[in-house]
């Protein structure tokens, strides 16, 4: 969204998916939010907030909320890569941090093993400080079945216990009546566990209940490692700089170091900031940005990116960009908000997860009414029934487990150099029938170079000499090529009156001579009738005082994994590939009938490249998505009209990822193939989840309506496949092959 009406509140602590979207639901309900996004894969609070509205007065609300809902969760503001504004939750005794991962280096060597002891200890104790309670119902619990008391102090202990073990979802779930926030799975347990107890089924309402509490504490524990893991791959920001200071190196946080500093890289450091290589040469992996594992040799005068790694060589860097407009910043901004635009598949899961619960709690009453009056059987045994069933529908595996999926998915996805801008797009590159790819700087390389001159009544020398004069204006990569096969210097104070015609060509004075230049749109404008020219790259036709004088010429290579890009992407179901050009057509055709494009469209502008983008939407077949792959600079109408616009080679490129849906950060047509492989990988893993909690779910209900399964079994169903589902969705980090 990214405006001074944008904030960002991270929610520390926050580990529950439910809660996260009631959280989500009530800001959006307040009446000075616009939009709110809550990703509980990250625990990022987006806000969107109306123009009448004051931030603070909207962060305010937004903790109120929060602290009715989640009292332990902590609330923080973000500000780029740093936390401020925090609300404690530990009466200051915790100080404030950033999630910059500014440490000095070296810094971790410094403490030795000792500190990884006290660590482990101190984690032990805060483990017992939190959770007494719920150790002493146990002991308690072991105790009754060791010494087996009887008569009325056997129920009191059995109560302790059960009110020690289960006193945090009792009260959760008392809370969250009070505040008309009933069905949820704390409400369940509740119902469950002391219906139990009333029936006289102490051990196993106790039971039931401590299993639930240490499957919580495992699902936390799977939650937040499968955040770790994800983050820890996105994580490709350097935590310091070599900044060059009149006394020498100083190492200092990135923030730190201003446009224009020099900084030094040393071999096998990460790059901390976008800059130009003022002094030395080195090989560059660019595998954290590009998906690329091929080593880059950089040298003096080009470009180095944050986040890619000095493999071998000691440079000296002039920094471009501050860090909070780096390469890398801007890649992990736009992973992270990523999460916050929602695939239909976990728009659904939310929509489902608030009608399923109230749909079983109906279920779970009929099953304990109806066969007792109906049948006349044993109330008590159909109550244990319902009871059971109550705790097999918490929909928290669902819940859960999609937005991490969709999360792990986006950042592997970005780990392989593909940036998807949102879970839908990630979600609707399942279901693409037609890929349109623009053909210069895509397909081919867009390096062009003069392959033929040939000149009608001038020699060769003076041909190049006066095109390259009326091309040097330009910054088209076919003017380009004409001046770089001039090779002298271009006196351009001889040049006069020129005017650059779009889709055409040029005009202008060179001393005394006009030169027309061009495609043969800009001599049949000039009244000029020549001959088609039959030679594979573009051609480009010259005048000179209205004299026809020749043409040359100008060839551009196709990229090596075009081919195979394009036979991969039909064996992945796309039924049509049509490419577009402003080039000529016979040239275009030629290229097409190479690569096995199925329809192409030459000699096009842009605006008739969008036209021909809303034709091929027009006839689209319905759910079924139109790819659009351009290069991000020229081509951003046909890339915001397409359902989904793919921007190539996109690295560094403001206009790219600005324009583009999704962006391959490597100059590869095979990026588009990763891409998609990928949506499939994370959708494959979902359904996997759907199918597999429902199914565990629906299976276990019948199985207790049966009586065919006991309240163990509804626990394994709720807390065990939530567990399962969980560490399934972390796939989605790794590459599919």
């Amino acid at each position: 969204m990214g405006n001074d009406r944008t904030f960002k509140l991270t929610l520390s602590g926050l580990d529950c998916a439910n809660c996260a979207n009631k959280i989500e639901d009530r800001v959006n309900r307040l009446e000075l939010v616009e939009e709110a996004n809550l990703n509980f894969s990250t625990s990022q609070l987006t806000v969107l907030i109306k123009e009448s509205a004051l931030k603070t007065d909207v962060i305010t609300e937004i903790k109120r909320i929060v602290k009715q809902l989640e009292p332990h969760v902590v609330v923080e503001e973000r500000v780029s890569t740093q936390v401020v504004h925090k609300s404690s939750c530990c009466g200051g005794s915790c100080s404030s941090h950033t999630e910059s991962h500014h440490g000095q280096a070296g810094h971790s060597h410094e403490h030795s093993h000792k500190t990884l002891d006290n660590e482990s200890s101190s984690k032990v104790f805060s483990f017992i400080k939190e959770n007494a309670w719920l150790l002493l119902g146990v002991i308690i619990f072991l105790a009754i079945h060791t010494f087996k008391p009887v008569g009325i102090l056997e129920v009191v202990l059995y109560g302790v216990s059960y009110l020690l073990i289960g006193g945090k979802v009792l009260l959760t779930a008392f809370r969250n009546i009070t505040r008309g926030e009933i069905f949820d799975e704390n409400f369940l347990m509740m119902v469950a566990t002391v219906g139990a107890f009333a029936i006289g089924e102490y051990p196993e309402a106790i039971a039931v209940m401590l299993f639930y509490e240490i499957g919580e504490l495992f699902q936390s524990y799977a939650v937040n490692r499968s955040r770790k893991s994800i983050s820890s791959l996105l994580d490709i920001r350097a935590d310091h700089a070599n900044l060059v200071t009149e006394s020498g190196t100083k190492e200092v946080a990135p923030e730190a170091v201003s446009i224009g500093d020099l900084i030094v890289i040393k071999p096998g450091e990460r790059v901390p900031l976008d800059g130009e290589i003022i002094e030395g040469e080195c090989y560059l992996d660019t595998s954290a940005l590009t998906g690329e594992s091929i080593p880059r040799l950089i040298s003096v005068g080009e470009e180095i990116l944050a986040g890619c790694i000095n493999t071998n060589a000691l440079v000296k860097v002039r920094v471009t960009k501050v860090a909070g407009e780096s390469t890398v910043a801007r890649i992990l901004e736009l992973v992270e908000n990523a999460s916050s635009k929602k695939a239909q598949t976990e728009k659904f899961i939310t929509k489902f997860a608030r009608v399923y619960t109230p749909i079983v709690v109906l279920l779970a009453v009929l099953i304990a009414i109806i066969p007792p009056f109906v049948f006349q059987v044993n109330f008590s045994t159909w109550l244990y029934r319902a009871l059971s069933f109550l705790v097999v529908s918490c929909p928290c595996a669902l819940v859960v487990s999609i937005p991490l999926g969709f999360f792990a998915g986006l950042g592997g996805a970005s780990k392989q150099g593909v940036l998807v801008k949102g879970g839908n797009y990630l979600e609707a590159l399942n279901h693409v029938e037609t890929v349109v790819f623009d053909k210069t700087g895509t397909l081919t390389k867009g390096v062009f170079k003069v392959s033929q001159i040939k000149p009608v009544n001038m020699n060769e020398a003076e041909f190049i000499e006066l095109a390259a004069y009326a091309e040097s204006q330009s910054t088209h990569p076919i003017a380009k090529s004409i001046v770089d096969a001039y090779t002298q210097v271009i006196d351009t104070t001889v040049l006069s009156q020129y005017e650059e015609i779009a889709g055409h060509g040029i005009k202008v004075f060179v001393g005394d001579k006009e030169v027309l230049i061009g495609n043969v749109k800009l001599m049949q404008r000039a009244n000029l009738n020549v001959a088609e020219v039959d030679a594979i790259g573009t051609i480009i036709h010259m005048v000179v005082n209205q004299q026809y004088v020749g043409y040359m010429v100008i060839a551009d290579e196709i990229k090596e994994n075009s081919k195979a890009a394009i036979a991969k992407l039909k064996q992945h179901g796309v039924s049509k590939v049509v490419m577009l050009t402003g080039d000529h057509e016979g040239v275009a055709k030629k290229v097409a009938a190479e690569l096995g494009v199925d329809e192409v469209y030459a000699g096009l502008l842009p605006h008739q490249k969008v036209e021909h983008v809303e034709e091929i939407l027009a006839h689209k077949t319905k759910d079924q998505n139109v790819v659009f792959v351009g290069d991000g600079m020229n081509d951003a109408p046909v890339l915001a009209r397409a359902d989904i616009g793919v921007a190539m080679g996109g690295i560094g490129s403001d206009a790219a990822i600005e324009a583009a849906d999704v962006v391959l950060m490597e100059d590869d047509p095979m990026a588009l193939v990763k891409a998609i492989n990928k949506a499939k990988q994370t959708s494959t893993i979902l359904y996997q989840n759907i199918i597999f909690a429902l199914g565990v779910k629906i299976l276990v209900m019948i199985l207790v309506a049966c009586g065919l399964a006991t309240m163990w079994a509804a626990v394994f169903a709720d807390v065990g496949v939530t567990i399962l589902a969980v560490m399934n969705s972390t796939r989605a980090l790794k590459s599919k092959k």
